[in-house]
């Protein structure tokens, strides 16, 4: 489909220091420091809502306390690509983590303009470093940030603003992401339609041994459509829990859904300065986006599977059983990197087996076969129930015939052992 113009959509609505209507937790923003202007940010046309530090402990920070991870695995030496709307390297917290990228919608600029505000919050998830009187951090706050721009697309309240690039272009900003460092690409963003080129472009990424992380989307309530990249196979599936650690309303189920992560009521970023909250998928997904640096930082001797592997071991239990609203359980990532009951070292070239198996593949395979397990399972209840029933039609009159003496009785007592 040469030329056409994809619905590439940004999902995560911005409210600005508020809880929204989904509230996960008491995040709320500081007196203290006065908000910023309603402006317009350099080279946009749209106005930005007030940003102001947030000086309360985000609950994801709490769950995750990214200080006890910081002594073993900080991101240091992996690069993560973000294909978003931009980020924004001015904010204090980003300074020095955002790398020169690429910036489809206005091409000869490098990606780091953000007029939407939604690539800056995902990539503070990952790599915002630690200020003094600011509790919010990211995961990963040595990772280096490539910022790939290729839409402000969204959708809120059912209508829809932006523009965002031909599904030719995204596909080439996946295959610009591999080829200029990234080891983990960061995908908040969803297109509903399934495209070859787009799957061969997350193709060309897995090959290069590089970890896809993406978010299942938000349309859980309005028909809950399929979404890719997320449905292809190798690429990780993020759905997005609230601080009860149950899933989201709006956070989509299906097979394609790897674990879940904090989506619900969460800190970002604004650019410039200042922090916002935020509900979505989009959101949820960094923070397993970080949490794969980190392996990648602690483990680089692991391939593309075996990170991917350790991730999905090492998750928390969840509330439901749902298994395509949870998948594999709640990202714990100070276990996915020091679990040694989870996948580690990997074996030398000449050990590996011809065939290698997808985890996430793997993962989705067992959500598919479920309904075929319980339909098996009351299949061979009903075969042993007519068995039973069969046993008994022939032992009931026999017994009764014998007053219920053993069939194989004697009236010999049993002999006695030789002395």
């Amino acid at each position: 489909m040469p030329g056409r113009t994809i619905r590439l959509t940004l999902i995560g609505a911005v409210t600005a220091l508020a809880v929204p209507s989904i509230a996960a937790g008491p995040v709320t923003a500081a007196p203290l420091a006065p908000p910023v202007a309603q402006r317009v940010l350099p080279g946009c046309d749209n106005n930005n809502p007030p940003a102001q530090p947030i000086t309360t402990m985000p609950w994801a920070q709490q769950r995750y306390a990214p200080e006890r991870l910081a002594p073993l695995a900080t991101g240091a030496g992996v690069t993560v690509a973000v294909i978003d709307s931009g980020v924004d390297k001015t904010h204090p917290q980003m300074k020095g983590r955002v790398l020169p990228g690429r910036d489809y919608l206005d091409p000869g600029l490098d990606g780091t303009r953000d007029c939407v505000r939604h690539g800056t919050g995902a990539a503070s998830i990952i790599a915002a470093t630690p200020r003094e009187g600011v509790p919010f951090r990211g995961l990963a706050p040595q990772a280096k940030i490539l910022p790939v721009r290729v839409s402000e697309k969204k959708v809120i309240e059912g209508k829809e603003s932006g523009e965002s690039v031909t599904v030719e272009k995204f596909a080439e900003s996946i295959r610009w992401a591999v080829d200029n460092g990234a080891s983990v690409i960061n995908l908040s963003i969803v297109y509903y339609q399934d495209n070859p080129v787009l799957k061969r472009a997350v193709e060309y990424a897995l090959e290069k041994d590089v970890v896809l992380v993406a978010a299942a989307g938000n349309l859980y309530t309005d028909k809950n459509p399929r979404p890719y990249p997320t449905s292809y196979d190798g690429v990780i599936g993020v759905g997005s829990v609230g601080e009860d650690g149950v899933v989201s309303p709006f956070s989509q189920r299906g097979d394609y859904v790897d674990l879940v992560a904090p989506g619900g009521n969460v800190v970002i970023a604004a650019p410039e300065r200042g922090h916002l909250l935020d509900n979505g998928t989009s959101f949820a997904t960094p923070f397993v986006t970080a949490t794969v640096a980190l392996i990648r930082q602690y483990w680089p001797e692991l391939n593309a599977r075996q990170v991917t592997q350790r991730l999905l071991a090492a998750t928390d239990p969840v509330p439901g059983s749902d298994r395509d609203a949870y998948g594999a359980g709640l990202l714990n990532p100070y276990r996915a990197v020091t679990d040694t009951a989870a996948p580690a070292r990997r074996q030398e070239a000449g050990g590996l087996p011809p065939h290698r198996i997808d985890p996430v593949e793997v993962a989705r395979a067992e959500r598919r076969s479920q309904s075929q397990e319980r339909a098996l399972w009351v299949a061979g209840l009903a075969g042993t129930v007519a068995l039973v029933a069969l046993l008994l039609a022939v032992v009931l009159p026999r017994g009764a015939r014998r007053r219920w003496r053993p069939a194989a009785a004697s009236s010999q007592q049993p002999s006695r052992p030789a002395p």
